[in-house]
C-alpha cells in the first residue's frame, strides 16, 4: 500500500472542501492497519521535514562555494574583471530565495549510493549538480519574465556547462548530463514557444486555445525540466542509463509536471498572493491556462479576456466562479494524488518510491 501524504488532506481541510473528522473516520478508524498508516504518516511527517530543512541548509551553504568556483580566478583580471564581478552581484542577488524543490531532488542519489560510498566527495558532486539544475530553472525564468514583460522576476544567467566540467567530467556521467541539459534546454524552448505563438502580446485570439495545444506547452515547458530533469540527473548519476527505466520514470513525472501546471494556473487566480509571492495576471496576459481552457465556448469570455481593464478582469473571474471551477480544480486535484500513487507503484522501480513520493508531497 503506498502511503497518502497527509498534507494533501490537511491542504483540501484548509480550503473547506474536507474536514479533519472525515479524514480521521475515513483514514484512521477503519481497522488498525489504518489507524497505524496514520500515526506513522504523522511521525514521518515530522522526521523528513526535519531532514528536509537540513538538506536545504545545506544546499543552500554550498552556492557560497558554486559562486567562488565560477568568479575567483577571473575577478580583478584587468581584462574581464568587470564582468567576473557583474556575473557575481548577479548570481547572489537572484540564485538564492526559491524553494530549490528540484536542486534538492538530486540529494536523493543518496538513496541509491551504498552507505560505505557516501562520502564528503559524493556529497559535493550531488550539491553541486543540483544547484547546475537550479541555474537552469533560473535562466528559464529569466526568459519567460522577458516574453511576458513581467514586472517582477527571479532569475540569472547559466553557468552550468562550466560548472559540469569543473565538477564531473572525470566522472562515468558526464556526457549522459551534458546530453540531458542540452535536450531539457531545447524542450522548454520549444514549450515556450509554443506559449508565445498561441497567445502572442496584443493579439487576442481564444481560437488559438485548445485543450491539445495547452497539455503541449505544460508538457514542453515545464514538466521536462521541472520534474523529469532532477529525477534523471539522479538516474545517470547512479548509473541507470536504461531506456525503459527512464521511460517508466517520465511516466509518472510527465503527469506531475501536468497537474504542478495546472495547481499553477489555478493559483495564479485563485491563490493568496501573500503565500504565492506573486499576483497574478493570466487574465490580463492573454496567457493560456487551465481556467480559459474549461469554458472556451461562453460569449464573455471573448468579450473580456485578455484586456487590462479591471472591470473586464472581474467579468472572468465571476464567469470561472459561476462555472464553479474551484471545486473543479479541487476534485482534479484529490483524483490526481490517487492516480500519481498508482503510476509511483506501478513504475518507479529501480528507483526508490520515496523519491516521486517526496516531489509528490512538495506540490500538494
Amino acid at each position: 500500500m503506498v502511503p497518502i501524504p497527509l498534507t494533501l488532506f490537511q491542504k483540501i481541510e484548509k480550503r473547506g472542501v474536507l474536514s479533519r473528522l472525515f479524514y480521521e473516520n475515513q483514514y484512521c478508524e477503519n481497522g488498525t492497519e489504518k489507524r497505524s498508516l496514520c500515526s506513522s504518516l504523522r511521525m514521518n511527517g515530522d522526521q523528513k521535514s526535519d531532514v528536509y530543512a537540513q538538506e536545504k541548509q545545506d544546499f543552500v551553504q554550498h552556492f557560497s562555494q558554486i559562486i567562488r568556483v565560477l568568479t575567483e580566478d577571473e575577478m580583478g583580471h584587468p581584462e574581464t574583471g568587470d564582468a567576473i564581478a557583474q556575473l557575481e552581484e548577479i548570481l547572489g542577488y537572484d540564485a538564492i530565495g526559491g524553494k530549490c524543490h528540484r536542486g534538492l531532488t538530486v540529494l536523493a542519489i543518496r538513496e541509491l549510493v551504498e552507505p560505505r560510498k557516501r562520502d564528503t566527495q559524493s556529497l559535493q558532486w550531488a550539491l553541486t549538480v543540483g544547484w547546475h539544475v537550479e541555474l537552469l530553472q533560473a535562466f528559464f525564468l529569466v526568459a519567460d519574465d522577458i516574453m511576458d514583460s513581467s514586472l517582477t522576476c527571479r532569475g540569472q544567467i547559466s553557468c552550468i556547462y562550466r560548472l559540469l566540467k569543473l565538477y564531473c567530467r572525470e566522472q562515468p556521467y558526464y556526457l549522459n548530463l551534458i546530453e540531458l541539459f542540452l535536450q531539457s534546454s531545447y524542450q522548454t524552448e520549444i514549450g515556450q514557444t509554443l506559449d508565445l505563438i498561441t497567445a502572442p502580446q496584443g493579439n487576442v485570439d481564444l481560437g488559438r486555445f485548445t485543450e491539445r495545444r495547452y497539455k503541449s506547452i505544460e508538457k514542453y515547458k515545464i514538466a521536462f525540466y521541472s520534474f523529469y530533469l532532477p529525477v534523471a540527473t539522479v538516474m545517470y548519476m547512479a548509473r541507470i542509463n536504461g531506456e525503459k527505466e527512464h521511460a517508466n520514470a517520465k511516466k509518472i513525472l510527465q503527469e506531475m509536471g501536468e497537474f504542478f501546471q495546472i495547481q499553477d494556473d489555478y493559483l495564479d487566480l485563485f491563490g493568496d498572493p501573500s503565500v504565492t509571492g506573486k499576483f497574478g495576471t493570466d487574465i490580463q496576459d492573454n496567457k493560456s491556462c487551465w481556467l480559459v481552457v474549461q469554458c472556451l465556448q461562453w460569449e464573455i469570455l471573448k468579450e473580456n479576456y485578455g484586456q487590462k481593464e479591471a472591470k473586464k478582469v472581474a467579468q472572468v473571474k465571476a464567469l470561472y466562479e459561476e462555472l464553479d471551477l474551484p471545486a473543479e480544480f479541487l476534485h482534479y486535484e484529490e483524483d490526481s494524488h490517487s492516480h500519481f500513487m498508482g503510476l509511483i507503484e506501478q513504475y518507479a522501480v529501480p528507483l526508490p518510491a520515496a523519491i516521486f513520493l517526496g516531489l509528490a508531497r512538495k506540490i500538494y
